[in-house]
């Protein structure tokens, strides 16, 4: 066993005497050493819970026949963060998860391990760290929050931030927002739609490293208990067999089921960034234009909150994702069903009696909501490494849309226009300078795409920037625009007026300029000087690659 290096041999007497510190006795050096890797923090409505999950995953391990030892990595709530300079940290923070459990597990020799997460990046920044240090991991996320109800009508995180815009205009009173904020998130969990953190723990399924239902079972359903029991058991088995390990899983064809997975259910633009750095880091090389393939033959069979009413309860009562993947699975060269799983099985044997019980929720594909996947990668002069917009989120009239530009170089710049009236029906919204480098750390939009929406403007204007957006976003807003506005890339030398082009089912996203205006802008634009000058977020500028390599670290 790989944790025979700290405790076998008459030179490992030290390391025993550690361990015994702790707890551990003597019998138990002969049982398998399993990592239980928690995002736990009081502050994140997706992790708060996860302190009481991470004893019962242990009590689970020690039942199975091995022995737990727990550890923490950081936790940043997005929506907390979001509207101030600490969503900056947002998305570096994926590293510094990625760098913890990478350091936790080379240094301690662990055996298995089980991965509890829930938020957006965090997902992803522990498949990066597992990745490295590759020993057999299984993730069982914290589970997703319940939708919140307010008049008979569901509501959820984006509730609020559309209400915030609503109120603004005026359409609605502060008491009404305030009604809305106590209903909109009722519990524990990840936020409830088809945001970034459910799209990322539905994708482990995908992938092959999470069970079945840790994407879709509620945290406070009494099942998910159960996935995290049958979690810690398989995570002893397969520290005992020795596999399979991160990278057997993490191959090209799982990473395409993956975003086949994503096409269909409409999942966070989100996923594209973090699913890139995870082939990145698994050494699959991976294109912008691999996913726009995938997403030519894979109907969007399933909408969810913000792209319709339905929430992660409705989908998961409807059969889960291995119905939506049992659902594509009849398309000819979709899927690989023979790729393995951390259950044991080949994802085609794990979905194989999965049922759909809601055709509404989770349709035909002959009733898709589109013949292609509920994402697209956009190219043009304005992005010329590409471009990523939430295909499911778009209103059919946006779908085709010309504008002049309006520019901001900052997020916060942005709010403060949507909010005081600048933006009018016609524009093409341009955010930039807030790339993983420019920002630095690849800002969300949330609160400017929820204020255009809020504002009754998201069937007139659309939305572009160099930044990123949160799963909750909706409306014709293009995101993580490439090459950045820091690295010489064409957004940051549009100006107000210009007209802007945008034909999502051709791929396109360009500016009408001649290349003649354009190289005279370019002589003329002034060398971009970083906004960090000190701490982490200098070290991340200076070392993160643009967003079409997934933001992954360069150093």
């Amino acid at each position: 066993m790989n944790s025979d290096q700290v405790k076998v041999g008459f030179q490992r007497a030290p390391h025993r005497g550690l361990f015994m510190a702790t707890g551990v006795k003597r019998e138990d050096f002969s049982k398998p050493f399993v990592g239980v890797c928690n995002s736990y923090t009081d502050i994140i409505p997706g992790h708060c819970h996860l302190n009481k999950v991470g004893e019962w995953v242990k009590q689970c391990i020690r039942e199975a026949g091995g022995v737990p030892f727990e550890f923490n990595t950081i936790g940043i709530c997005d929506g907390i963060a979001m509207g101030h300079d600490g969503m900056t940290y947002s998305l570096p923070s994926r590293e510094i998860i990625a760098d913890s459990v990478e350091s936790m597990v080379k240094a301690h020799c662990f055996d298995a391990m089980v991965c509890i997460p829930n938020c957006d990046k965090i997902v992803p920044g522990m498949i990066l760290g597992a990745l490295r240090a590759n020993i057999p991991t299984i993730f069982a996320s914290g589970g997703p929050m319940r939708a919140g109800s307010l008049d008979g009508k569901p509501v959820d995180l984006i509730s609020i931030f559309e209400g915030v815009a609503r109120l603004n205009a005026g359409t609605i009173t502060g008491a009404d927002l305030e009604r809305v904020e106590a209903a909109a998130c009722p519990g524990c969990g990840s936020c409830s739609g088809m945001f970034t953190a459910n799209s990322m723990n539905c994708l482990c399924e995908a992938i092959g490293l999470a069970l079945p239902g840790n994407g879709t079972i509620l945290a406070e359903d009494p099942r998910r208990r159960d996935l995290w029991k049958r979690a810690a058991e398989r995570a002893v088995e397969m520290a005992l067999a020795g596999g399979p390990r991160p990278r057997d899983i993490v191959t090209l064809a799982a990473i395409d089921n993956a975003f086949a997975l994503d096409m269909a259910m409409g999942g966070s633009t989100n996923t594209v960034l973090h699913t890139l750095a995870i082939a990145h880091e698994a050494g699959v090389a991976y294109s912008l234009d691999r996913i726009n393939a995938i997403s030519k033959k894979c109907p969007n069979v399933c909408k969810v909150s913000p792209s319709s009413a339905y929430h992660m309860e409705d989908v998961d009562a409807a059969g889960g994702i291995s119905a939506i993947l049992k659902r594509i699975a009849d398309i000819p060269g979709l899927l690989d069903l023979g790729c393995p799983t951390v259950s044991g099985k080949t994802l085609g044997e794990q979905i194989a009696d999965a049922t759909v019980t809601d055709e509404q929720c989770i349709r035909t594909l002959a009733n898709a909501y589109s013949q292609d996947g509920g994402l697209a990668v956009l190219r043009g002069n304005l992005a010329e490494q590409g471009a990523v917009v939430k295909k499911a989120g778009v209103a059919p009239s946006m779908l085709v849309f010309e504008g002049g530009a309006i520019c901001f170089d900052s997020q916060e710049e942005a709010c403060d226009g949507i909010l005081g009236g600048r933006v009018k029906p016609g524009h093409v919204v341009v955010i930039r300078y807030e790339g993983p480098r420019g920002g630095p750390g690849m800002q969300e939009m949330l609160a400017p795409t929820s204020y255009i929406m809020g504002a009754g403007l998201g069937e007139s204007v659309a939305l572009i920037t160099d930044g990123r957006f949160s799963g909750g976003t909706r409306g014709a807003c293009i995101g993580h625009v490439s090459p950045e506005a820091a690295e010489g890339g064409l957004i940051g030398l549009v100006r107000d007026g210009d007209r802007i082009r945008l034909d999502i089912p051709g791929g396109v996203l360009e500016v009408l300029l001649d290349d003649a205006e354009i190289a005279r802008r370019r002589a003329a634009a002034p060398a971009w000087a970083p906004r960090a000058t000190s701490g982490w977020l200098r070290r991340y500028a200076l070392m993160v690659g643009n967003a079409s390599s997934g933001a992954a670290m360069q150093g």
